[in-house]
């Protein structure tokens, strides 16, 4: 596709947007089984629902634009994939692997919130007020989640702090 002018940026952003969300799924899949950890794995079932639906409002989006996705290649996050494999791989502790897990958590979490601001800056040059507010509510939850990683995170550095002690 080609981008002319901020209607096709949108698009195209919005597009990624959904084909991250589609495909993220194996990614928390594949982190759950790594962490070991019934807390982490019920926070990422959690997840995983609400990008169901995140897929209904960037499909609503796309309905309420008047436009279709376009078929992107995806490359950034099979790099993503890839690299959490290669790092995990190295790591033999479950305590290190638990830490690593939550952290790429809240790194995936602050990457797509950074992704929903864009997008909603892009819905409000673009005049699609309502999609915006849709958008709004997907970026309240990544919000929300890279919140929750945080706590668990913070309550196992503290349980091992309390247990030095």
């Amino acid at each position: 596709m080609a981008i002319k002018d901020p209607m096709d940026t949108f698009v195209n952003l919005l597009s990624h947007v959904r084909q991250t969300t589609d495909r993220s799924s194996t990614i928390y899949e594949e982190l759950a089984k790594v962490a070991e950890n019934d807390e982490i794995k019920e926070a990422l079932s959690a997840r995983s629902f609400a990008r169901s639906t995140e897929l209904e409002k960037i499909d609503e989006a796309f309905r309420l634009i008047g436009k279709e996705p376009v078929e992107l290649s995806g490359e950034i996050q099979k790099v993503f994939v890839e690299d959490f494999r290669r790092e995990i791989a190295t790591l033999s502790s479950p305590l290190v692997k638990k830490i690593f897990v939550l952290a790429k958590l809240i790194h995936l979490a602050h990457w797509r919130a950074g992704e929903w601001m864009a997008l909603v800056a892009a819905a409000d040059f673009t005049g699609n007020y309502g999609v915006g507010v849709l958008l709004e509510t997907c970026l309240a939850d990544d919000l929300a989640f890279a919140e929750r990683t945080k706590r668990i995170l913070r309550r196992m550095a503290e349980a091992k702090i309390a247990a030095r002690a």
